[in-house]
């Protein structure tokens, strides 16, 4: 899928277990990086640790609730002492919570990103540098009714990514954020269902919903050389549904 080599680079792919986030794991193998993936499924870990080795790629699962400062700590302790270093940093999206459990969407989409990114900015640090990719959504462009505390938590991922963007863009970290809009996935398959699944593509100005692919592509573009002159953005990837 992707023409950027990531040789001798260590990737830390967050709710790599499935979705999004495996599509970002293999694809980060495929161009070459070492590859860390965690989450809280040990069984799908270690089925996508099977699935890069089986391509020829390294990778290895750490199970991590990024809500917890020692998970966050022992995740980028152990990707250091696995391979030496880290270079780029994708965190995942959540798939459990509702709005009606506020602290556990906050922890997870804000002091997780925060947290996350309080551990990972320490080790690129003594690597020199490195690019960090947080994981928003098209909920952090815009305002939708009834999803208030996701969308709330969204825009302060959009907010935390520009600001630590700045702190350390003369240290040599980029930080950007990915934006996707609907995506195939399972979880989105057993949210919408097919009927409310399709009347949603429809909305979408590209006639479709995207692919897990075209969001880790966007993301490998970030964490590239290609984008070293980019810290502070975020990339919608949502087939112009935001442009409407």
């Amino acid at each position: 899928m992707n023409n950027r080599t990531f040789s001798g680079k260590v990737a830390l792919v967050t709710g790599g277990t499935s979705g999004i986030g495996k599509t970002t794991a293999i694809e980060f193998a495929r161009a070459g990086a070492k590859v860390v993936l965690t989450g809280r499924r040990e069984r799908e870990g270690a089925q996508v640790v099977a699935e890069i080795k089986k391509l020829g790629g390294d990778a290895a699962f750490v199970r991590t609730d990024v809500a917890k400062d020692a998970d966050v700590k022992a995740m980028v302790d152990f990707t250091v002492d696995k391979f030496g270093r880290l270079d780029v940093e994708w965190k995942g999206p959540l798939d459990q919570a509702t709005e009606a459990e506020y602290r556990r969407v906050f922890d997870i989409n804000v002091w997780g990103v925060l947290n996350s990114m309080r551990h990972e900015i320490l080790a690129m640090l003594k690597n020199g540098g490195g690019a960090i990719v947080n994981n928003s959504s098209v909920a952090g462009h815009v305002g939708m009714g009834q999803v208030s505390i996701y969308i709330a938590s969204k825009h302060a991922v959009e907010g935390l990514t520009k600001s630590v963007a700045l702190e350390f863009a003369r240290q040599n970290i980029r930080v950007n954020a990915v934006a996707p809009g609907v995506i195939a996935t399972d979880m989105f398959a057993r949210f919408a269902g097919e009927e409310l699944g399709d009347q949603i593509a429809s909305m979408i100005p590209v006639g479709r919903k995207g692919a897990t692919e075209e969001i880790a592509a966007a993301v490998l573009y970030l964490c590239s050389d290609d984008a070293r002159f980019t810290t502070g953005t975020s990339l919608i990837v949502d087939g112009g549904w935001v442009a409407q």
